[in-house]
């Protein structure tokens, strides 16, 4: 298993254990490779071992990053109550049981947080809350090799107050964050892969909860086929999974708040809310 690291020097490849300086190597290269873990093992070859990692960014380039949602089912439950009072309630139950699922777009690089970066929640929204997810990296031929975390910000209200107002609650300046790292593999054992979600606010932990990916309803290759189908990625994509955390009807977030989410052996990415 590869670990790719992004920094302001250029790439960072995590193997065995060993970090090497790879900045020769670039993401779009990776994605654009038809064999991306060929492609970084080939860039490895004489690269010199580092000790440290400097600072991170997201591990982006020119990739867009889309996202699917109610693949859960406490994310089926969570939409259908926000909703409820506009009517769209059953729309959520509709998309959980349909054979095609909901995928809407997400964010261009310019606005994903990196790893120790700030996330935004919307002046206009008032209920805010993070939505942790694995996060699919795909490549251009439309095959997933490798996965991150994800963080996809949300304006619950907005959403819940017309479910045509998703793109304005989930698409704004530093709407997602990735990272710490993209981890190339094929595969993850999904049933017992775990993700967890911590928000602290002045020191104190404020909310905590964890799924299993082995609880997304769909399998992750037919979100990546659907993701793909009618249309063409040149630079590969991202593709967020599904949140399995929601925090209770009463919480939102605040300035300030930090979010840690943790997916291994992604590792843990933590960001800040601005």
């Amino acid at each position: 298993m590869l670990r790719l690291f992004a920094t302001p020097c250029g790439l960072v490849v995590e193997d065995a254990g060993r970090l090497f300086s790879v900045p020769s190597l670039r993401l779009d290269g990776v994605f654009r490779s038809t064999s991306p873990a060929a492609e970084v093992r080939a860039a490895l070859s004489g690269a010199p071992v580092v000790s440290t990692l400097p600072d991170l960014l997201a591990p982006i380039q020119s990739q867009e990053v889309w996202a699917a949602g109610v693949t859960y089912l406490r994310s089926k439950t969570a939409r259908m109550e926000e909703s409820r009072d506009a009517g769209g309630g059953s729309f959520y139950d509709r998309v959980y049981e349909a054979d095609r699922p909901e995928i809407f777009f997400k964010a261009t690089p310019h606005r994903v947080a990196g790893p120790g970066g700030v996330v935004r929640i919307r002046a206009d929204g008032k209920w805010n809350v993070p939505e942790p997810e694995l996060t699919l990296a795909i490549n251009a031929d439309g095959r997933i090799f490798g996965f991150t975390i994800g963080n996809d910000m949300s304006s619950r209200d907005i959403e819940g107050e017309n479910p045509l107002y998703l793109p304005q609650a989930k698409v704004y300046d530093r709407c997602a964050a990735l990272g710490p790292c993209l981890v190339i593999a094929d595969t993850l054992p999904e049933a017992s892969t775990a993700i967890h979600l911590s928000i602290r606010r002045e020191g104190a932990e404020v909310f905590r909860g964890e799924t299993n990916v082995g609880r997304i309803k769909r399998p992750l290759a037919s979100l990546a086929e659907w993701l793909f189908r009618e249309n063409k990625f040149p630079w590969g994509a991202f593709l967020m999974t599904g949140t399995g955390i929601v925090p209770p009807d009463d919480f939102t977030l605040r300035s300030g708040d930090e979010i840690r989410i943790r997916i291994e052996p992604v590792g843990e990415l933590v960001n800040r809310v601005a």
